[in-house]
């Protein structure tokens, strides 16, 4: 799993200058140091492009919430293995340590490549400044300078959401630790991140994204990138725009920004399900990751293994259980049931999109996913069976766009909007049923009957929401984030409408040479919800959420070959 072109140090930025071709000079004309000037629109352009990191907090923030089963307590007979050790302990949230630096999907991948793209946008700002007095208005720059600060925005976004406390208001969040926010080349070897330059609140760190944000997104132009969805254009920008003021609760900016992305005809932009050719898992794979499909507004390729963590039988989205200790009766909600096959306000079963489209290893006790999932294999040695696991991820899509857009109007008072927008989604998955607020009455009784799990334990003022929603409005926002937890599976955002809304999250788990079931829950607030930093980040000296323990440094290297194509499931 050793992807070093991206496991960079602080000065990786150094580095990534020298990838840029630099053609052969009389040794008098070369830079000291031999590194290629940054001195052209063209070349900041390309510098950029390495700046999207090809990691993802998508498989932490899913084992840490409430999608995946531990399938050694639903299956009984099971004794699995973890995938990787470090799956196993995030999902008991502990501290993440036993990994080795080169295995994918860690926090220590995470934050180096986060980072490293933030240097790299640094040195492309720096570059711009050094080539015009105003590259904010200089027609060959503009661009650039725009994709480069909203770019930076987005990273810290990212990072201050997964390895900090949740927005919650602007004095309880100036209490909270955020993350270094940092806008300047680094120059020297060594920089202490602990300082009050860098060791902002998540107030001061969400008030810096935005100011990058607004710096940028008017100067972003589609037309200059051959590959518009793997760049931040304008569509995925606004749609930034969108959850950035959702999770800071400017519900107006972020109705705004969503209706700046989906346009006038929002059902148009979401994606075609019927289109989706059915050949193949690879064909579905294909249609569902067209990067001229104009719901994928943003596709980030990454090296991750999540289709194999779900194939190792251990976390999946699988049936449920119940079983007794200590003479308590506990259920194990099926979060097959959840997201895939426990219907809706306005539809009974399986979600008809994902009708034919479904599969498993192996049989149905292990869980059953989505084909979206699946990985791409690249051979770098096919007599040998090795090479890399890429996954392509939708950071942005209109769909997730829409749901933002519904949430913010219901805390606009406009219910029947929200319900709109619910309705289209539903439609865009194939149902024919029409949503009604009688369906999402039904479906998210929260006093009907003893146990609703399509109902989560929310804790809006625990978290600092000013306006709390009750009866038919509550129904709705349960509707919202029952939606956004089907759309954003395997993406990892549940695990921030989670730590958003307090959610209360309960894991069952056994250990593999185990027969005793653990029980530990996750309440509003638990010091766990905030991912604990890699350890080399705080022995540098920046403080810790958590105790810590050593760093595992276990020897990694290539992934053998994908395993044999998975079996369509047939319900």
């Amino acid at each position: 799993m050793e992807k070093t072109r991206y496991i960079i140090t602080k000065l990786c930025a150094l580095c990534l200058l020298c990838a840029l071709c630099s053609s052969c000079h009389d040794k008098l004309d070369e830079v000291p140091d031999n590194r290629t000037e940054i001195d052209s629109p063209e070349k900041v352009r390309k510098l950029l492009t390495s700046a999207y990191p090809v990691y993802t907090p998508a498989v932490i923030c899913e084992l840490s919430g409430d999608n995946y089963v531990d399938d050694n307590v639903v299956v009984p007979a099971t004794h699995n293995d973890a995938y990787e050790k470090f799956h196993e302990e995030a999902y008991c949230w502990e501290d993440i340590n036993n990994y080795s630096i080169s295995a994918d999907d860690t926090p220590y991948q995470v934050w180096e490549s986060y980072y490293s793209g933030i240097a790299v946008c640094n040195h492309a700002i720096q570059a711009m400044k050094e080539m015009s007095d105003d590259p904010k208005n200089d027609p060959e720059l503009k661009h650039s300078w725009g994709e480069a600060h909203v770019l930076r925005a987005y990273l810290h976004f990212i990072l201050v959401n997964v390895f900090a406390e949740t927005y919650k208001t602007k004095e309880l969040s100036s209490k909270d630790l955020g993350i270094p926010y940092v806008k300047q080349p680094e120059t020297v070897v060594s920089v202490d991140y602990s300082t009050s330059e860098f060791l902002h609140s998540v107030a001061e760190t969400y008030d810096l994204i935005e100011e990058d944000l607004m710096e940028g997104m008017d100067l972003i132009m589609d037309s200059k990138y051959s590959v518009p969805a793997y760049h931040f254009n304008h569509n995925a920008t606004c749609a930034f725009a969108a959850r950035f003021y959702l999770f800071k609760r400017d519900y107006a900016k972020c109705e705004y920004y969503a209706t700046e992305a989906l346009g006038n005809t929002p059902f148009s932009m979401l994606r075609k399900w019927a289109s989706i050719n059915q050949n193949t898992i690879d064909s579905r794979l294909n249609d569902y990751n067209d990067e001229k499909a104009p719901c994928n507004f943003l596709i980030q390729s990454t090296y991750s293994v999540q289709d194999r963590m779900l194939s190792a039988c251990r976390y999946a989205t699988n049936d449920g259980t119940t079983f007794k200790k200590n003479g308590q009766t506990w259920t194990v909600p099926s979060t097959l049931g959840l997201v895939m096959s426990g219907g809706g306000p306005n539809w009974n079963g399986y979600l008809p999109a994902y009708d034919g489209n479904l599969y498993i290893w192996g049989g149905q006790e292990y869980g059953v996913w989505l084909f979206r999932v699946y990985e791409y294999f690249e051979y770098t040695d096919k007599i040998a069976g090795i090479g890399y696991v890429h996954m392509l991820y939708q950071p942005f899509t209109a769909e997730e766009t829409l749901l933002c857009r519904a949430e913010a109007r219901l805390y606009m008072g406009k219910r029947d909007e929200a319900i709109q927008d619910l309705g289209i989604w539903t439609s865009s998955h194939m149902v024919s049923n029409a949503l009604t607020l009688e369906g999402i009455q039904r479906k998210y009784n929260r006093e009907g009957r003893s146990a609703n799990s399509f109902v989560s334990n929310l804790h809006p003022k625990e978290m600092g929401f000013e306006t709390i929603l009750e009866g038919d409005d509550l129904a709705v926002l349960d509707c919202i984030l029952h939606f956004r937890r089907i759309e954003r599976l395997y993406e990892g955002d549940r695990w921030y409408d989670i730590k958003r809304y307090g959610i209360t999250v309960y894991h069952f788990y056994r250990g593999p040479q185990e027969d005793e079931i653990h029980i530990d829950s996750l309440t509003w607030d638990d010091k766990r919800r905030v991912l604990q930093l890699p350890n080399n980040v705080i022995e540098a000296g920046y403080p810790a959420s958590r105790e810590t323990g050593s760093l595992g440094r276990s020897t990694g290297g290539y992934v053998s070959a994908a395993p044999a194509t998975p079996i369509l499931y047939n319900k």
